[in-house]
């Protein structure tokens, strides 16, 4: 089967980009610096990413927030315009359909869903939005992001306006002369914006992006490594449609106990406590301790499993999140290596503090 190509495939080449399918893509996992480099280069000047593969759509007509909110436990009426939104769609189970963000814009909502959901995200939208909610994906637009504490110097050169944004806001501007949407926001825990533009202009856009002497381009490798770091969680790995957002740690994305569904689930969860619970931990050594390794106690009792692990350019040591039990409150585990027991420590999540830009 033929990966589909983002408007950026051509530069990507150009750029000397090791391609790999991710999501049905041909998309960048890293360039001639490498993953670490390309990590470090974000966490101290500026990373540009294509993740055009994410799933982008716009919802016009009537009571759009009050049909959303039905779908999802967080207060989306409550946003203003120009305001973002982090939550999730749930299934009948409080499981998590996906992540998504949501936007509000002056006549129209914004949601980005995750590449590998976006196709069931569409049917589950559709399935449940009234006819006078209009869904309609933005296949004609590719998605950027600008990460890292140089972000805001590059900004100051495109758009103004952009700049006076807080962390989860957004607007409508123009950059050149560029019809686009600007977001503060992203998913390395850096400063930084995302931005929407339409194909035909993608490849002007990012080569203007890329003309600034702090930005580097960076591909998927180091973007999974950033998120990691943060403490951030990946679709598939500490998200899934079996574990609810109590178990994957998303408690605080409650905001209403009613009309969405597997409310009453997680509500019982709430009363009684959830299943499993998301930490980060430390690993002794060198060795990364990779994702569905089982975490065992001192007792040799499998506790957990391993949803996300790697090197940590910025600690210099391998890191994971993982899923446990519960009731588990030990601080130290162990886990099973190439034959090798390897120990874990328990850590404070994120592993690398935020910075986003917040007033």
């Amino acid at each position: 089967m033929t990966n589909l190509k983002t408007a950026l495939h051509d530069l990507h080449i150009e750029l000397g980009a090791r391609m790999v399918a991710f999501a049905g893509y041909d998309m960048p996992v890293h360039y001639s610096s490498g993953i670490i480099k390309e990590h470090l280069h974000c966490r101290t000047l500026a990373g540009f990413f294509d993740i055009s593969h994410m799933g982008q759509c716009v919802i016009s007509g009537d009571d759009i927030a009050t049909e959303l909110e039905k779908l999802t436990p967080s207060n989306v009426s409550k946003l203003a315009i120009n305001q973002q939104l982090y939550t999730v769609l749930t299934n009948e189970n409080g499981g998590v359909i996906d992540d998504i963000i949501i936007t509000r814009l002056a006549s129209k909502f914004m949601l980005i869903v995750n590449a590998a959901c976006k196709d069931k995200d569409y049917q589950h939208l559709n399935a449940f939005l009234p006819e006078s909610c209009q869904l309609q994906p933005l296949t004609d637009y590719a998605l950027f992001a600008l990460q890292g504490p140089a972000a805001i110097d590059v900004m100051q050169h495109l758009s103004k306006p952009a700049c006076q944004l807080s962390f989860m806001q957004a607007l409508e501007t123009q950059i050149n002369g560029i019809d686009c949407i600007v977001s503060r926001c992203g998913y390395t825990g850096e400063d930084g914006f995302e931005i929407s533009v339409a194909n035909t202009d993608a490849q002007t856009l990012a080569r203007l992006l890329l003309s600034f002497d702090s930005v580097m381009p960076i591909g998927l490798g180091a973007r999974d490594t950033l998120r990691l770091e943060a403490g951030l969680s990946l679709y598939g790995h500490e998200l899934n449609e079996t574990l609810t957002l109590l178990d994957s740690g998303l408690a605080w994305l409650i905001h209403h106990r009613t009309n969405y569904p597997g409310a009453e689930k997680i509500h019982d969860q709430l009363e009684h406590g959830a299943d499993k619970q998301k930490i980060g931990l430390v690993i002794d050594g060198k060795i990364p301790v990779r994702e569905n390794t089982p975490i065992i106690d001192i007792n040799n009792n499998v506790v957990g499993v391993i949803t996300s692990g790697s090197f940590s350019p910025s600690l210099q040591r391998p890191i994971a999140l993982a899923s446990i039990d519960s009731n588990n409150s030990n601080d130290s585990f162990y886990a099973q290596v190439r034959n090798r027991t390897i120990t874990l420590h328990k850590a404070a999540l994120p592993f690398i503090k935020h910075r986003y830009h917040r007033r």
